[in-house]
């Protein structure tokens, strides 16, 4: 198969980042699930955004204060200064974020941030945006999009990625050549067995990366999020209890339904105390107060919320419900500079699967889709103003790639390993 431009995934990254490439290049996206089955549909919380000027040093400092000012500076800049050209590109797509009475654009606040710059649209932020962002996709000419179907490695000649080998539905391989390739894959949830991700979510893009010596960041910096619906099925996808909830007045309670700790602490922070706190109690969860919101906000602001407790027999307008910290977010990944270029040659990464450290060593809230989308758009430019002439392919042996089951494993063994040898140091 031969295309200009390979995406490799289709949460918000790739399809933004498809968007803003030239309209005469062919492009292909393709995506190991449907199209949307990614984290990003599941993004709750919301967006953020710089309101003004005067917000800026308090948005910057909040930033590396989550991130334990390990975060790379210049990166957190970049994001910051692009917010709001973000969010008119989405507006202008069709994203319909909350407002207020007037019709001006309402904001909120999360644990760890200082001021109110979150945009949000219910408590389904994340599938407002990417949905509207796929809509666009499907009615662009130049884009092809092909579901169920998985990269199962790059192709690389003379240090050069020169396109990717993958697999379809029906199990058949084939080789895609391509001038650039973009990782957008997300990450590594599906490695977890407690993880809000989605289970299809297992590295495959930090694995490959190893596999052809491919620089990465931060590997071991794993994000859990301190509330998830608490289940006895070790084996589902846990539903998160956005961060919101807490900043609109949502407490926790340990066994005595007591208060044990401040619940707009990041998230790293109140995810050490929720573990100790279930350690002194013996219990597998903590307890989460949502009654302290009034009913008609809880309705009107998290309507998803309030139905999926209710779906599992819990009332948040009458009880207390069990959450417990799961896996949640990868601020680690492929090394990129700040147009998300890797190590090699005709490769990109972006979304949760690349680093270009701003998040440092621990995620501010809502930061995650607007990271995303200001470094998908950095990549689309910089392929646009960099072009290259597409190398042919060679020959491919797929006879390495034929036993899918064990490369499976040995990807999995790769990424637990890298992020285990990286905590040793």
């Amino acid at each position: 198969m031969d295309t200009d431009i390979l995406i490799v995934g289709s949460g918000c990254a790739g399809l933004y980042c498809a968007l803003h490439l030239p309209k005469e290049k062919k492009i292909t996206i393709i995506t190991k699930s449907s199209a949307e089955k990614n984290d990003s549909f599941l993004a709750q919380g919301g967006i953020c955004v710089l309101r003004d000027e005067g917000d800026y040093d308090s948005f910057f400092e909040d930033t590396l204060k989550a991130g334990h000012y390990e975060n790379d500076r210049t990166s957190v800049d970049i994001m910051i200064r692009s917010s709001r050209d973000v969010i008119n590109d989405l507006i202008d797509y069709g994203v319909e974020f909350t407002r207020d009475e007037n019709g001006e654009l309402k904001y909120t606040k999360e644990g760890a941030h200082s001021a109110n710059r979150i945009l949000f649209h219910y408590d389904i932020t994340g599938k407002e945006i990417t949905s509207k962002l796929l809509e666009q996709v499907k009615k662009t000419e130049n884009i092809t999009l092909l579901e169920h179907t998985t990269l199962v490695d790059i192709v690389e000649k003379d240090g050069a990625c020169i396109g990717g080998i993958a697999v379809d539905d029906q199990g058949e391989l084939f080789a895609i050549g391509a001038e650039f390739t973009v990782l957008a894959c997300g990450g590594i949830g599906g490695l977890y067995s407690h993880s809000t991700n989605y289970r299809h979510l297992t590295g495959d893009a930090i694995a490959i990366a190893i596999r052809h010596g491919v620089e990465l960041r931060d590997i071991n910096y794993v994000q859990i999020h301190p509330t998830t619906l608490f289940s006895e099925n070790e084996g589902e996808r846990r539903f998160l209890i956005s961060e919101s909830v807490r900043g609109e007045g949502a407490k926790l309670y340990n066994k005595d339904m007591q208060r044990f700790a401040n619940e707009l602490s990041p998230r790293d922070v109140l995810t050490n105390a929720i573990h100790q706190q279930m350690e002194e109690d013996d219990t597998e969860f903590v307890w989460e107060d949502l009654r302290t919101i009034p009913k008609e906000e809880l309705e009107a602001h998290f309507p998803n919320i309030v139905r999926h407790c209710a779906e599992n027999q819990l009332d948040v307008t009458k009880e207390c419900i069990p959450v417990v910290p799961a896996q949640h977010y990868f601020m680690g990944g492929i090394r990129v500079n700040y147009e998300s270029k890797t190590s090699m040659q005709g490769l990109y990464a972006i979304g949760e699967t690349a680093c270009n450290g701003v998040h440092g060593r621990n995620r501010l809230a809502s930061n995650s889709l607007l990271e995303s989308l200001v470094f998908a758009k950095r990549a689309a430019m910089d392929m646009k103003e960099n072009p290259v002439v597409k190398q042919k392919l060679p020959e491919i042996d797929f006879s390495e790639y034929s036993d899918l089951a064990a490369l499976k494993k040995e990807y999995r063994k790769l990424v637990l390993d890298e992020i285990e040898k990286e905590n040793r140091k």
